[in-house]
C-alpha cells in the first residue's frame, strides 16, 4: 500500500496495485477529446485569457496561444488534437478546472474520415467483450435476478455466491447464458467475494455492481470510452435510489428523505475522485475498472470501507479515477428507518480501519485557520469583530492577486464564502461526532451558546435541503438528518473503541487558499 506513512503497527499490508504504466502524469489527453470547464471555473480578463478555479484554488494566465488552443478544445474541433492543446488539456483536468469529453461519451467526439471528428455515438457491442461483470451475492435472489436482468445479453458475468442459506435459488438464476457461479462455502464479505470473482475475469475491463443494484441498457459498456485515457484506471457512475424508494406523492418521508440523501448517490457534479478532491471516494456499489491494475484486489480484512480504501490505492498508484454522474446505476435502498440508521452506522464503523491503512485521511472536517477564525466569531457572537478580520482577511489575498487580473472583489467573495463553509464543516462534524454534547451545551450554556449551537447543529442540515431540494419539509428534513448523522457518527465512535484509535475524531488543518475552493474536504 501506497499510503501517506504506510499501514500502521499492527495492520496489515493492504493488498498492491500495479502501477500507471507508460502514460506519466505528464502524457497529454487522447486525441479527439473535448473539454467541458468545471461549473466553480471563471474565465476572466482580456478575452478570457484569465481561468480561475480548482481545488486546492489556482489561478492560470493563458498565453494567446493558450487561449486559442482552450477554445478549440471546449469546441471539439480538429486543432483540439494537436500536442499544446492536448497538454494544456491534461493540466486543466489535472487541476479540476475542467473535464474531459473522450471519444464515444457524450459530449465527445468520434473520429472520422481523414482524422475529422464529430458527435459521440453509443458505445457498440463490441465494446462488451472488454468488460466482465462481477456480482457478489449473499441471500438476495430477487435483487439478483433484477441485477442480471437488467444486464444486455452476451455480457459475460461472474456471480460469486458469498455462502448463501439457500444457494440453489442462486444457482438456478446463473443458468443465463454467458453466466459464470462461483460458489463460497462460508460468507467472506463483499471484499472477499469480489476478489473471487476478479480472479475468474480475462477481459481488460471488469464491472463490479451489486446485486441489489440494476444498471441501466447498455451499462458497462457505455463506459468503455473513458478508458482511451491510458491514466484511467476506474470510473465510476452515480448510485441513486431505485424508483420506488423515489419522492412522489403518496410515499413515506422515509423514501423521500433516502431518495434525495442515499449515502451512495455522490451528487451531480463530476470530477476526479481522491482525498482532499470535492469527490473524496466512489463505492464500488457499481464500478468499473482496468483489470490489470488491481492485482490483488480488495482488503478482506475490511467489512466495510474496502471500496475507499482500493479507490485511494488506485489514486496511490498513480491512476485517475473519474466519477461520471451522468450515467446513472439504481440500487435499491433499505425499507426501514431501522435499515437505514443500521447501513450508516456500520458504515462509520469503517473510518478507525480505514484511518489505520491510510493515516492523515480520515479527519472529520478539513479546515483551514482564517476561514474558520471567522466562523467561530460570528458564531461566538462577535460580528464587528468578524466584520473587520474578513475585510482584512479580503485585502490579504487582493494584494496576493495583484497583476494577476483577478477582479479585486473576487477576494472579498472567496473570504466571505471561506468562512461559511468552515462553519458548514464544523456544524456537521459537531452533530456526528458530538451530538449529546451539543444537547447538553444548549440546555446549560447561556443564551450566546445555545443560539451558537443551534446555528452550528442546523446549518448544515438546512443548507443540504436547500441544495438538494428534497420532496420534503425542512423541518422532517433536519431531524432525518441529525438521525442520520447520529447514526453514523455512533459508527465512528464504535469503530474508535474497538481500533484504539481517535484519527478519525481529530479535525486537520490545512493553510489558506488563494482562490475558490476553500469549502472543507468532504
Amino acid at each position: 500500500m501506497s499510503g501517506a506513512g504506510g499501514p500502521a503497527p499492527g495492520v496489515p499490508a493492504a493488498p498492491g496495485m500495479v502501477p500507471v504504466g507508460p502514460d506519466g502524469p505528464d502524457s497529454p489527453l487522447p486525441p479527439g477529446t473535448r473539454l467541458v470547464l468545471d461549473q466553480r471555473t471563471r474565465r476572466t480578463g482580456p478575452g478570457g485569457t484569465i481561468l480561475v478555479g480548482g481545488l486546492p484554488g489556482r489561478v492560470l494566465r493563458l498565453s494567446a496561444d493558450g487561449r486559442r488552443e482552450l477554445d478549440s478544445l471546449v469546441a471539439g474541433t480538429a486543432t483540439s488534437t494537436s500536442m499544446a492543446a492536448r497538454r494544456l488539456g491534461r493540466r486543466l483536468v489535472d487541476g479540476g478546472l475542467a473535464h474531459p469529453r473522450p471519444p464515444g461519451v457524450p459530449g465527445g467526439t468520434t473520429p472520422g474520415p481523414a482524422g475529422s471528428t464529430g458527435p459521440a455515438g453509443p458505445a457498440g457491442p463490441a465494446d462488451h467483450g472488454r468488460v466482465t461483470v462481477v456480482v457478489p451475492v449473499r441471500d438476495r435472489a430477487e435483487d439478483l435476478a433484477r441485477c442480471l436482468g437488467a444486464l444486455d445479453p452476451g455480457v459475460p458475468v461472474v456471480v460469486v455466491d458469498d455462502g448463501s442459506a439457500d444457494s440453489t435459488a442462486v444457482a438456478d438464476l446463473c443458468r443465463r447464458p454467458g453466466t459464470t457461479l462461483v460458489r463460497r462455502d462460508a460468507p467472506g464479505g463483499p471484499a472477499a467475494a469480489r476478489n473471487d470473482g476478479l480472479a475468474r475475469v480475462a477481459t481488460d475491463l471488469v464491472a463490479f455492481v451489486d446485486s441489489d443494484c440494476i444498471p441501466p441498457p447498455g451499462w458497462p459498456a457505455s463506459m468503455a470510452p473513458w478508458f482511451a485515457d491510458g491514466r484511467i484506471g476506474a470510473v465510476a457512475p452515480r448510485v441513486r435510489p431505485a424508483p420506488d424508494a423515489g419522492a412522489g406523492a403518496g410515499r413515506s418521508v422515509r423514501a423521500r428523505y433516502a431518495a434525495a440523501r442515499s449515502p451512495l448517490d455522490l451528487g451531480a457534479d463530476e470530477g476526479l475522485v481522491g482525498p482532499g478532491r470535492p469527490v473524496p471516494y466512489v463505492p464500488t456499489a457499481a464500478l468499473v475498472a482496468r483489470t490489470g491494475p488491481l492485482r490483488d484486489g480488495f482488503d478482506p480484512g475490511l467489512r466495510y470501507g474496502e471500496d475507499v480504501d482500493l479507490v485511494w490505492r488506485l489514486v496511490d498508484a498513480g491512476w485517475q479515477v473519474r466519477y461520471v454522474p451522468t450515467e446513472e446505476v439504481a440500487h435499491r435502498e433499505p425499507g426501514t428507518w431501522t435499515g437505514l440508521a443500521a447501513r450508516r452506522f456500520r458504515y462509520g464503523t469503517s473510518a478507525a480501519p480505514l484511518a489505520a491503512r491510510h493515516p492523515g485521511r480520515l479527519a472529520p472536517v478539513v479546515l483551514r485557520p482564517g476561514p474558520t477564525a471567522l466562523a467561530a466569531l460570528v458564531l461566538a457572537g462577535r460580528p464587528r469583530v468578524a466584520a473587520a478580520a474578513g475585510v482584512a482577511a479580503a485585502v490579504r489575498t487582493g494584494r496576493r492577486l495583484r497583476g494577476t487580473g483577478v477582479p479585486p472583489v473576487w477576494a472579498a467573495r472567496w473570504t466571505v464564502e471561506g468562512a461559511f463553509w468552515s462553519a458548514v464543516g464544523l456544524g456537521r462534524a459537531s452533530t456526528i461526532l458530538a451530538g449529546p454534547a451539543l444537547v447538553a451545551a444548549a440546555l446549560a450554556g447561556r443564551p450566546r451558546t445555545r443560539r451558537a449551537v443551534v446555528a452550528l447543529a442546523l446549518l448544515p442540515a438546512l443548507v443540504d435541503w436547500w441544495r438538494r431540494r428534497p420532496d420534503l419539509d425542512p423541518l422532517r428534513w433536519v431531524a432525518a438528518s441529525l438521525a442520520d448523522d447520529a447514526a453514523y457518527g455512533a459508527g465512528v465512535w464504535a469503530g474508535c473503541l474497538r481500533g484504539r484509535t481517535v484519527a478519525p475524531l481529530v479535525p486537520a488543518f490545512r493553510p489558506p487558499d488563494t482562490g475558490p475552493g476553500s469549502r472543507p474536504d468532504r
